[in-house]
């Protein structure tokens, strides 16, 4: 992993943001929540020591903003230790961008691919993909510039290792500085299965010493993950508990670039898996890798429609439907993505058509 002085750096939003904004990455302006007006709304009251939409709070009106700053920092105590919030301005239909990066521990940083994880639910991601389809509609020096600015963050607290560099941009392609996170994500697979970079096995060599060779990896195809929860969308996202009786999900054995369309998934949960209330709930990810993006969706859908899932209710119909559904295919998924189109339509069942396809 990273260096403790870099974990320390990024481990406080409020100051991972002055140290970008001196290091010349784009930031949201930081605002006083007693000085804020009309004119500043919305806005986003986060906690600084935080993450996964704990302590988090959006605020359209200006009376409800002491309460809310109350309540953010009543969560933010309780989840993190921390009860330290800060409020900057909140973009409605925003895009999550993030660009993984890998750096060695003799100064050379590569930022390897940047993802869209703008589909999201309580600020916790549901869809991820890689390369980001907002980059790819914006074209220009966009990319190029995500890129310079990953690696100016990590290179200005002299990160080492595997991780994060996450920004938020609009729809006009301008981005700003979110946070780091100083470890692999759980959406990394798209971007091995676009560069054919194993990231774990860097992180070993990065730890034993040896540099990055070479150029930074380019990206070929379009890869997609989504994260099978146990769940219910339709009854407010609630958490299922129980004993997972199957779980059969069609799957290649693939790591890295696949040498032809595929479908990879990474679980722990086997038949018989107890699923608690302790923990949470994604029972697996599931992520497709085709040389077009459509193609890529159609395949994971396909193979999230076929899998044999019983004992739970899970998000499996919800996933289905997203990656079907015409503006997801079109590229255009903001983080209002699941308000938009809604939950009613998106959480429809889909089981008449697996029992028709069985039956065929």
């Amino acid at each position: 992993g990273p260096p403790p002085s870099a974990i320390t750096a990024m481990g406080s939003k409020v100051n991972a943001k002055k140290a970008m904004q001196a290091a010349g990455v784009p930031v949201l302006s930081d605002l006083d929540p007693a000085a804020v007006t009309e004119a500043d709304l919305p806005l986003l009251i986060k906690a600084s020591s935080g993450g996964g939409g704990r302590g988090m709070r959006i605020v359209r009106d200006l009376a409800e903003l002491d309460d809310a700053v109350v309540a953010a920092r009543r969560e933010a105590e309780s989840a993190f230790g921390d009860p330290t919030v800060f409020c900057e301005p909140y973009i409605e239909r925003g895009h999550h961008i993030e660009v993984q990066v890998m750096a060695d521990q003799h100064g050379s940083v590569w930022a390897v691919g940047e993802r869209e994880c703008s589909i999201q639910r309580r600020h916790q991601k549901v869809v991820e993909e890689a390369p980001a389809p907002l980059v790819e509609r914006i074209g220009g020096s966009m990319r190029a510039e995500l890129y310079d600015a990953a690696r100016t963050a990590a290179s200005s607290i002299g990160y080492v290792g595997a991780g994060t560099v996450e920004f938020l941009a609009d729809s006009k392609g301008r981005f700003f500085f979110l946070e780091t996170n100083t470890r692999l994500q759980v959406e990394h697979p798209v971007t091995e299965l676009t560069t054919g970079l194993d990231l774990v096995q860097w992180q070993l060599r990065v730890a034993q010493g040896e540099p990055l060779e070479g150029e930074e990896p380019s990206h070929t195809g379009h890869s997609i993950e989504v994260r099978l929860y146990a769940e219910d969308p339709a009854r407010d996202w609630q958490p299922q508990s129980g004993t997972v009786h199957t779980i059969d999900i069609p799957a290649d054995v693939h790591f890295g670039l696949l040498s032809r369309p595929g479908i990879r998934v990474d679980s722990g949960i086997a038949d018989g898996s107890e699923i608690s209330t302790y923990y949470d709930p994604m029972l697996a990810k599931v992520i497709s890798w085709a040389p077009t993006r459509r193609r890529a969706a159609a395949m994971l859908a396909r193979a999230l429609s076929d899998a044999r899932i019983h004992g739970l209710v899970t998000n499996r119909d919800l996933l289905v439907n997203i990656l079907r559904e015409e503006q997801y295919l079109t590229g255009d998924t903001d983080t209002a993505y699941l308000e938009t189109i809604g939950l009613e339509k998106l959480s429809a069942g889909l089981a008449d058509e697996r029992a028709e396809r069985i039956a065929a």
